[in-house]
């Protein structure tokens, strides 16, 4: 058999030895560690691995659940918001008409203004509302003209998830479009397809 090195080098250089011995100082940790009746630290031991599981399974555990109970949460107002933003940027257009404007007391015990409206969708008639108190700003109740047409946005997926007023878009419509009269135009000379007159 050939010598065995031990792993630890030594500074002065070369071991003399043909079994290299540890220094001192950690032979006698290597006793302590080695010493019969203490466990071993032997990374190979499933004890340890599954202790060491155990502890990051309740450490994510409790990081998990200390995020949902502080967390904060969003108000009905800022749902709302973020559907309203969500039908704007990929809802699709569709003709509507507006039904009524109406006032109804809140949760809170306020007064929400509601537009009710309807439009229809692959042949199935929908009629829904939109609270509009909060976006006075864009659109006054008193430029609300019932039984005007207007354009809606929904969910593709989900119908019945619409809007016709948002921050930035509005689906009402001033007036109502007025058509050019049709004029009925000179006849067109076609004597000339006419050989024999």
């Amino acid at each position: 058999m050939g010598t065995r090195l031990s792993p630890w080098r030594f500074r002065s250089g070369l071991v003399t030895s043909s079994h290299a011995e540890f220094p001192p100082a950690l032979s006698s940790i290597q006793d302590r560690l080695l010493a019969p009746g203490l466990p071993s630290m032997n990374l190979h031991d499933p004890k340890l691995w599954e202790i060491t599981a155990a502890a990051i399974a309740l450490a994510s555990a409790a990081a998990i659940s200390a995020w949902l109970i502080f967390r904060k949460r969003p108000t009905p107002d800022e749902i709302e918001l973020a559907r309203r933003l969500f039908l704007t940027q990929s809802g699709r257009i569709v003709d509507g008409t507006l039904l009524d404007l109406t006032e109804v007391p809140g949760p809170t015990g306020g007064i929400l203004s509601m537009l009710l409206y309807e439009y229809r969708i692959g042949g199935v008639d929908y009629e829904c509302s939109q609270d509009i108190t909060l976006l006075g700003d864009v659109v006054s109740p008193a430029h609300i003209s019932v039984g005007f047409p207007c354009s809606v946005r929904y969910q593709p997926g989900s119908p019945q998830n619409s809007i016709v007023v948002a921050e930035r878009w509005s689906g009402i419509r001033a007036s109502i479009p007025v058509l050019p009269a049709y004029d009925d135009p000179e006849p067109i000379d076609i004597s000339h397809l006419n050989p024999g007159s």
